[in-house]
């Protein structure tokens, strides 16, 4: 690279970032001043650094102090590793000043960690993006060596979703029959459409997030990690979306696999799915009452946005209506690659979420009252996992119910999806 173009890339990238209307989202970036957000593509992360950005700019800060470079520009495509420094001199040499840093989809440079890394060392304020979670793998925690807040960015919430509609939802908006029936409408489209933040004022959302999932799965999946069977892990995605709510483990996944096209090693299965966790296409969910093995084998997956996942399904709104909440419980409490915040349980019965730290049980059913099975069936879980476990509060979570059941160990909310999120 040379100085004269990283100038040009430094004084465009500024000027385009003031041009964006952002909306402010829920993260707190305050008591730090090292931050890496990583997530889906779309997700927003480049939107946090353009409010971020933004902020700063209204509260005083001059331009001259921030640095954004946005490592998907064309002109950076023979950006290497060394062309940091020259980054950074590029700066200086046009204003003389310590800029804060914002460097979005830096993981597309080589060794980014370990200049990252040395802006922490010496103080900078850094804010970086990553569309990949290996961000997060063991070896680049260590190098970062813990100069980094990392904060995971998913799709709109519904508190954010409402908001980029501009839609009241406060406490007295919910008690108006207008008010709260346009509260009711969107989720119902947040439902079936997701919270890609392009997504939220599209009429029709289909192709749009079908070439995000294309990007997904081409470049973060297939082309990323050299994959040559890619109608092997089309069929596997596709599967793992059928049976979202579902427990599946390893061993069956390479059984579809094999029966759709050619034997598939299990070792070969495990790393499609890690790759489909790696590009934050699927988030696991591991059973708390099982032993190790089983705890890494056998598990729930879920789509990182319901608008992503219908793509898969057809008529499957109590399928959409479980990652949804699988999404807010995640959100609420965190999902990393151990996976030890969220579980559900699954012995002799079964719920589909413990949240143990809250001591926070969760049934989902579309409609409760379907029949008197239905109504058994997940009651019961929640009975018994109080029995067994601390239960400060169990929930079932329905399309439109809303009740209090009492049993023998206190009461249980039925709460409709939209309640619940916010």
């Amino acid at each position: 690279m040379d100085k004269i173009t990283l100038k040009r890339i430094i004084v465009d990238s500024i000027a385009e970032v003031k041009r964006y209307k952002v909306l402010p989202r829920d993260i707190n970036f305050d008591g730090y001043n090292c931050f890496v957000l990583v997530g889906v593509r779309r997700a927003g992360k480049s939107y946090m650094l353009y409010n971020k950005i933004q902020q700063l700019l209204k509260n005083g800060t001059p331009e001259s102090e921030i640095l954004y470079i946005n490592f998907e520009d064309e002109r950076l495509s023979d950006f290497k590793t060394d062309d940091f420094q020259l980054l950074l001199e590029s700066h200086s040499e046009l204003f003389g000043k310590r800029p804060m840093l914002f460097l979005d989809e830096i993981q597309n440079i080589e060794h980014w960690e370990k200049f990252a890394r040395r802006l922490a060392d010496t103080n900078y304020t850094v804010f970086i993006t990553g569309s990949n979670s290996k961000m997060l793998s063991g070896e680049v925690a260590t190098t970062l060596g813990g100069r980094f807040i990392i904060r995971e960015i998913y799709p709109y919430n519904f508190h954010e979703y409402l908001n980029a509609l501009k839609i009241k939802h406060d406490e007295v908006s919910l008690l108006g029959t207008e008010s709260r029936t346009q509260v009711i409408r969107a989720g119902i489209n947040y439902l079936q459409n997701g919270g890609l933040p392009a997504t939220v004022e599209m009429p029709v959302t289909r192709d749009y997030l079908s070439s995000v999932y294309q990007k997904i799965y081409l470049g973060d999946i297939i082309q990323r990690n050299g994959i040559t069977n890619v109608a092997g892990i089309k069929i596997m995605v596709k599967k793992i979306a059928e049976s979202v709510c579902r427990p599946v483990s390893y061993n069956r996944i390479a059984n579809i696999l094999s029966g759709a096209g050619g034997k598939i090693s299990l070792a070969t299965i495990i790393k499609y799915v890690e790759f489909c966790e790696d590009a934050w296409l699927l988030l696991r969910l591991k059973n708390y009452a099982a032993c190790l093995s089983e705890k890494e084998s056998i598990c729930k997956y879920y789509f990182i946005d319901n608008g992503i996942l219908r793509l898969f399904l057809i008529d499957k709104d109590p399928m959409l209506l479980e990652n949804l909440v699988a999404l807010t419980l995640f959100r609420r409490y965190g999902h990393d690659r151990d996976n030890d915040r969220v579980f559900f349980y699954n012995t002799d019965y079964e719920v589909d979420f413990y949240v143990p730290d809250e001591s926070l049980a969760v049934q989902v059913c579309y409609r409760l009252y379907e029949s008197d099975e239905t109504f058994k069936r997940e009651t019961k879980g929640l009975e018994k996992i109080a029995k067994s476990f601390s239960c400060n509060r169990r929930i079932i979570v329905t399309f439109e119910e809303k009740a209090v059941i009492s049993d023998n160990y206190g009461e249980i909310e039925v709460l409709p999806f939209w309640e619940f999120m916010l």
